[in-house]
């Protein structure tokens, strides 16, 4: 698909006036710059960098073996950990710990997209956690949705991460997920609304690796390997069309934010992390 220039019609953009001498305006100091010299205007007054309030709540549940609520803005997720229990299912390995993910939407039966988003989680909780430690066994994660005000899917990674910590799961690292819209080509906007996510061009779900020093003992072997973790990508998820150098922009972007993100997740989880880390 060609893109063509910005569209004037776009709700969240603006053109930037110009001085009264003809010269353009020049964003403040450390402002994001944009290409075509425009800004983005958002219902809740955030810049494109910036992400919604974070919130994140452990053991929640008193029946499940770990469970989290994790709320960014108006999204709110709550996650649970049954397991691991003795057995795994058929076409799985029992040679290594097998996990199933149950996706529960706020109200109604999971369709077509549900399905999808419990295949995305299954496949990144394998790719974090240490499959040879408890093998031939069935970890149940529950995903229930409270609230959906966009960014969905990164917000149940980050809550069902969050409740494997509080369950005792064996991780290789924490892993951190967020979504990077696309508002025209080159414009990137970070953890959209619901109403921002229908405007936008394209989207895409991101899920980076954390640090392994957070989980894992030092000496161990997945932390010698840790440098190599932190600059993997270990989820992506694209919606829509956007070019390479656009997805380039929102690996750059998402990869940034995910700091703040990290930071987070591990003040939340520190009492549930080895005193030794």
């Amino acid at each position: 698909m060609a893109w063509g220039g910005s569209d004037p019609g776009c709700p969240l953009l603006r053109r930037l006036p110009d001085q009264t001498s003809g010269r353009r305006t020049t964003p403040a100091a450390g402002a994001p710059q944009f290409e075509g010299l425009m800004e983005i205007d958002r219902a809740d007054g955030r810049t494109p960098n910036q992400l919604r309030p974070l919130s994140c709540s452990r053991g929640v549940l008193h029946r499940a073996h770990g469970s989290a609520s994790w709320s960014q803005g108006n999204t709110q997720i709550l996650a649970a950990a049954y397991g691991p229990k003795a057995g795994t299912k058929k076409n799985e390995n029992p040679e290594r710990a097998s996990f199933e993910v149950i996706w529960k939407p706020k109200s109604g039966q999971i369709g077509k997209q549900e399905e999808e988003y419990e295949m995305i989680l299954k496949r990144t909780i394998q790719s974090i956690c240490v499959l040879t430690v408890n093998p031939n066994t069935t970890t149940s994660v529950i995903v229930q949705v409270v609230h959906d005000d966009g960014a969905l899917l990164p917000c149940a990674i980050n809550a069902a991460c969050a409740a494997l910590v509080d369950a005792g799961i064996p991780l290789k690292h924490l892993a951190v997920s967020i979504c990077c819209s696309l508002v025209e080509p080159g414009i990137v906007m970070l953890d959209p609304t619901k109403l921002e996510e229908e405007k936008m061009k394209a989207f895409t779900y991101l899920v980076f690796p954390n640090s392994s020093h957070s989980v894992l003992n030092k000496g161990s072997a997945q932390s010698e390997n840790n440098d190599e973790t932190e600059q993997g990508l270990i989820t992506s998820v694209t919606h829509g069309i956007m070019s390479v150098d656009d997805y380039l922009q929102c690996l750059e972007r998402g990869r940034a934010a995910t700091t703040k993100l990290s930071d987070f997740l591990r003040r939340n989880l520190q009492p549930q992390l080895p005193s030794n880390t």
